[in-house]
């Protein structure tokens, strides 16, 4: 079994390399069970989240690691996958500034990721 940190860095390269941006990884395990940590990225449209969400799933399942869940489908604004001990957030801009998840979860911890971006 993968660690929760080293399964987020590798989601973030991944999205990272599929031209995400405005990745963040939010530290929550001090505020909630439901998870370790939030990756949060945006994609320049719908079409983009979709197949940012498919990317990771796709990459992540060759290293035999799959998610537990899965929430928007096709040409949805907000993509939601659940790695248990990660779960990542793809919006769109309009979905991302619409539901400001940093906002909410202000009290996480904002995890410096500048060394994981290419």
């Amino acid at each position: 079994m993968i660690e929760a940190k080293t399964l987020a860095e590798d989601i973030i390269k991944i999205l990272d390399s599929k031209k995400a941006f405005n990745i963040k990884l939010l530290g929550i395990e001090k505020q909630t069970v439901i998870a370790d940590y939030f990756v949060l990225a945006c994609g320049a449209n719908n079409t983009q989240v979709s197949a940012l969400a498919d990317e990771l799933e796709f990459k992540l399942s060759e290293n035999g690691i799959s998610a537990d869940r899965r929430e928007g489908h096709g040409a949805s604004e907000w993509i939601v996958i659940d790695y248990n001990s990660v779960i990542v957030h793809v919006f769109s801009r309009d979905a991302r500034a619409k539901y400001n998840l940093e906002k909410l979860w202000a009290d996480a911890d904002d995890i410096d990721i500048t060394s994981l971006l290419s």
